[in-house]
């Protein structure tokens, strides 16, 4: 039987990952939601007047949309479908990006409501991730324990 880490960082990973494909599309096509499409263009373009540093980069609000769309996208296909070590390197990715639209949203001087998700989502992200590190990082501390163990106990053994 799976242990309950493995079954909180499968579900977490498939759940964030389908959340993200969800919204990475809705940046990129009005096939799912025109309503929501529209909004994000809106939003983007908000983004982009906010940091004319962007423009002399020569990044318009459709690319930096498009990319950060395409991002959420696949990473979000890494988290649903691939196994091992990509998905953090994904989880990490996605959480760089909910830190940059936090800060647009912050830029722009949104309520809290119009960012909330990204931050419930931040937090998952990186739930996720350090769920995900302990699990490997633990079986070489009770190792490193047991061989600790194992010298105090041969030490004693000698003072006898």
């Amino acid at each position: 039987m799976a242990s309950p880490r493995t079954i909180t960082i499968v579900a977490l990973s498939f759940a964030l990952g389908l959340f993200f494909v969800f919204m990475g599309t809705i940046k990129l096509t009005p096939r799912l939601s025109k309503d929501a499409y529209s909004e994000m263009k809106r939003a983007y373009k908000s983004y982009a007047k906010a940091l004319p540093g962007l423009k002399k980069m020569g990044i318009s609000s459709v690319l930096l949309r498009k990319i950060i769309g395409s991002l959420e996208v696949g990473c979000g296909v890494v988290l649903t479908l691939v196994p091992g070590r990509p998905k953090d390197v994904a989880n990490f990715l996605l959480l760089l990006v909910m830190l940059a639209v936090l800060f647009f949203h912050q830029l722009v001087g949104d309520p809290l409501k119009r960012y909330a998700h990204a931050l419930v989502f931040g937090i998952l992200l990186t739930c996720r991730l350090l769920i995900a590190r302990q699990s490997e990082d633990r079986p070489e501390r009770e190792e490193s324990r047991e061989e600790h163990i194992n010298v105090q106990e041969k030490n004693k053994v000698k003072q006898s």
